[in-house]
């Protein structure tokens, strides 16, 4: 079968305009006597009436020929036949026809050919959905693996043997969940067994791209049926064990009618429609020490679990070399999660210095998806909302009475003892006992008589 013997379909919907730069590269290829195509997620992502990504391009002409063909080029693999070509001042990725072979490292093929065809090149691609070949000229759509179908059933499924796509790449281990969970698909039973078998193969895959596909699933559409989909095909054992480890651990009922702590980090999922990575990897990971800590006393406990998770959460992030400062906003995230049960008894100043954290937006939305995926009393959540309002920014952080410089001159000493006046001093005036300058001088040599300087 060559290509102009495929069926073929109309495209269900207009093209974006965000397809134009990628459909110039194609018509420019065409042009040049070449087949090109736009291909990959996008396309899916258009059958299924979802908001495309990036639009890729795949042609017949060899990465010498694009090349030549457009003036601003990148050679991102051009091992592997991938041109990026700057379009319009958007990077298309342009990719050649081929044939693929032999995957010792579980990654790459050891063998690439180009005389492939739309046919050879479709069968290496990893699931049906994503093996769809656009014509932007004709407005139809190439269907060389059943893609269509499988849109139609919302059914993700491996391009041929299963076992034999995943043994090529293990990360499509990992795609799989999250591909199915961002474009609300099942996972085609023999696929999803396949996948739990081959798990091993996440063994040989690098650090950071497991990593970059836990951060896209958690800032996904549904992290929930990701991690579900993980943990049925024990995927989550291997890639986040930490997380595998809430299932079946038990909740006080009083407080968690909802079920155990797998549970209940699902419904917070369930329950939010957006978040960053560092929002997202605080979900997941705010109730990972709680397996460690489990108590049975005059009711179920989990003493010290908020400081225990922190820490995984460093250890998780690290691990996956996802960023450092997402990271650390996690780990704040979870080290702190547990406060805002005592927000009605905290000192004025240590509410204000709560309140306004640069990112207490996080803490409060990880607050009150806490509640309402358990509980569901948002009691504190109100509480703060409406101290917020009342407050606002110049009283929450007003500026200083003193500073450094004016100690210095009432006759302070630099050094550490700075640091502690400063500190006090700034409590006083949140607590509303002082208002100004000289109150605060006055206040501060009651407090800290300055030194003798005949003494010195």
């Amino acid at each position: 079968m060559n290509d102009d013997s495929l069926r073929s379909v109309p495209l269900p919907r207009p093209l974006p305009v965000e397809a134009a730069p990628a459909v110039a590269v194609a018509r420019r290829l065409r042009a040049a006597g070449h087949t090109a195509y736009l291909v990959g997620g996008a396309v899916r992502d258009l059958v299924l009436g979802c908001r495309p990504g990036d639009f890729d391009v795949a042609t017949s002409a060899p990465p010498e020929a694009i090349e030549a063909l457009f003036p601003r080029t990148e050679a991102v693999g051009r091992a592997f036949g991938v041109v990026l070509v700057l379009q319009d001042g958007v990077p298309v990725e342009t990719a050649t026809f081929r044939s693929e072979s032999g995957y010792s490292d579980g990654r790459r093929p050891n063998a690439v050919d180009f005389a492939a065809g739309l046919l050879e090149d479709a069968r290496r691609r990893d699931f049906t959905v994503d093996a769809l070949y656009l014509d932007p000229e004709a407005g139809t759509i190439l269907d060389p693996c059943g893609g269509l179908q499988d849109c139609a059933a919302r059914l993700l499924r491996a391009v041929g043997d299963p076992a034999s796509r995943f043994g090529e790449d293990g990360l499509r281990l990992l795609r799989a969940p999250r591909l199915a969970a961002q474009c609300g698909l099942r996972i085609d039973p023999d696929t999803l067994a396949a996948a739990a078998a081959q798990r091993w193969m996440l063994e040989r895959i690098s650090a950071e791209r497991v990593g970059q596909e836990i951060a896209r699933l958690l800032t996904g559409p549904d992290p929930a049926t990701g991690l579900e989909l993980l943990a049925q095909a024990r995927l989550l054992e291997i890639v986040l064990p930490e997380v595998a480890a809430l299932q079946g651990v038990p909740q006080p009922p009083e407080f968690h009618p909802e079920g155990d702590v797998w549970t209940h980090t699902l419904l917070m999922f369930r329950l939010s429609s957006q978040r960053s990575l560092a929002l997202g990897l605080a979900i997941l990971l705010h109730d990972a020490g709680k397996p460690a800590t489990l108590t049975f006393a005059e009711r179920i406990r989990f003493d010290g679990h908020a400081k225990l998770g922190a820490e995984l959460t460093e250890q998780i992030g690290r691990r996956l070399r996802l960023p450092g400062e997402v990271v650390a906003r996690a780990s704040d995230l979870v080290a702190q999660h547990l406060r805002f049960l005592d927000v009605r008894r905290m000192r004025r100043s240590t509410l204000k210095r709560f309140l306004r954290q640069e990112n207490f937006a996080e803490h409060l939305e990880l607050h009150r998806l806490d509640c309402l995926a358990s509980h569901g009393d948002l009691g504190h959540y109100e509480f703060c909302r409406q101290q917020l309002a009342q407050l606002g920014r110049e009283e929450l952080a007003p500026a200083p009475l003193l500073q450094g410089r004016d100690l210095l001159a009432l006759g302070y000493p630099e050094g550490p003892l700075l640091g502690e006046i400063l500190r006090a001093l700034e409590t006083a005036q949140l607590e509303g006992e002082l208002q100004d300058p000289a109150q605060a001088a006055v206040w501060v040599r009651a407090h800290w008589p300055p030194p003798d300087p005949a003494a010195q």
